[in-house]
């Protein structure tokens, strides 16, 4: 009877549990899955703002579906924004802490921001859960390996005034 406590908290921690990891498995609600389907076009041919607009409604549509916040990083990256993609890819995290295209993403967006240090913790995590045959792996390396993006200077930006003589 000193137990029955202890034993009902411990199994509904465990059905919470097992509740939470079914839930991640699942199919989008119907429209947000067209919606996404139209985000992955726009990002195809290059309008990442139609590509963000249609993750977006999708996640109004269906914000229980972690994939949809890999997608909005992955248009955010498509964009140059990193640290956006970043506070995307931990969001889709904090909802499934093992997810490999959410490590192995953070990590890239690391490294193209300059961040190559953390971007090595994720690539040794993502190498733990995975092994170094996995694509994460391998894209995660490849994007350590190549550094941080370096900005695009205009032509303004690049040219220096010259001192007047009087």
């Amino acid at each position: 009877m000193r137990f029955a406590p202890a034993a009902a908290a411990l199994s509904l921690a465990l059905a919470m549990t097992a509740s939470v990891s079914v839930g991640q498995e699942r199919d989008p609600d119907p429209r947000a899955g067209m919606l996404i389907a139209e985000g992955q076009a726009a990002l195809r041919t290059g309008d990442t703002q139609a590509a963000i607009d249609a993750y977006e409604a999708a996640l109004a549509v269906d914000p229980g579906y972690t994939p949809i916040f890999l997608h909005l990083a992955e248009a955010a990256r498509a964009d140059e924004l990193q640290g956006k993609a970043i506070s995307y890819y931990r969001e889709a995290l904090a909802r499934d802490p093992n997810n490999l295209s959410a490590i192995a993403g953070e990590g890239e967006a690391l490294a193209e921001k300059g961040a190559i240090e953390r971007a090595r913790l994720n690539l040794a995590k993502v190498q733990s859960l995975c092994g170094d045959s996995c694509p994460e792996t391998r894209e995660l390396a490849a994007a350590i390996a190549a550094g941080p993006h370096t900005p695009v200077m205009t032509a303004e930006a690049s040219v220096e005034p010259q001192p007047q003589a009087n």
